[in-house]
């Protein structure tokens, strides 16, 4: 489990091939700190399972079902990605509950400065936005956002300098693919509605 706030803004050094996916390598610094392999980290909102670790950089690997369901596939040598520790027991929660299980991939649409902040509205089928709610919470690669103009295709963020200084949301441009996890609290609510 996951808050959705990001640690840092991890590198990936190397994409090696395998049988049925890849092996990225990831340099980071802060989320090494207390890392043991089999530990789960975020990235860009996919819960990834460290495989092994040195002083600077640690190895996930990834099927091809992650690729196929995820914004992944875009991933290249030099991207930065957005990395967040699994929570710990006795740790705030200041964003909110995100799983790491990405539920689709929204587009970004555009990017409009307004005062401080930054509005991005993205794309998504009616199948996500029927769990977003107004001022409710949507992860947008990982980062625990608030939902603002929601409608049947699309919702909007506003970004606060703090949010574009410490993730790679606002180094994307109109037309990036980008991954969602919506509330979870939403979808067992639709579940239990159905029984």
């Amino acid at each position: 489990m996951f808050s959705g706030i990001i640690e840092e803004i991890g590198t990936i050094k190397s994409i090696t091939p395998l049988a049925d996916g890849f092996r990225y390598t990831i340099q980071a610094k802060q989320v090494l700190k207390g890392t043991k392999l089999g530990d789960s980290i975020s990235h860009d909102g996919i819960c990834l399972t460290v495989v092994s670790k040195s002083f600077r950089t640690y190895d996930v690997e990834v099927m091809k079902e992650t690729i196929q369901v995820t914004a992944l596939k875009l991933w290249k040598v030099g991207s930065g990605i957005n990395l967040e520790r699994a929570l710990a027991a006795n740790q705030r929660n200041g964003g909110h509950q995100v799983s790491g299980h990405v539920d689709g991939i929204g587009t970004i649409l555009n990017l409009k400065q307004e005062g401080i902040a930054t509005i991005v509205t993205i794309e998504v089928p009616e199948s996500l936005t029927k769990y977003m709610i107004q001022k409710g919470s949507v992860a947008v690669d990982g980062i625990s956002l608030t939902l603002t103009d929601v409608k049947k295709n699309s919702f909007a963020l506003w970004i606060i300098p703090h949010t574009k200084l410490h993730t790679t949301l606002l180094t994307k441009k109109s037309g990036d693919p980008v991954n969602i996890e919506v509330d979870m609290l939403a979808k067992y609510v639709e579940k239990l509605m159905q029984k």
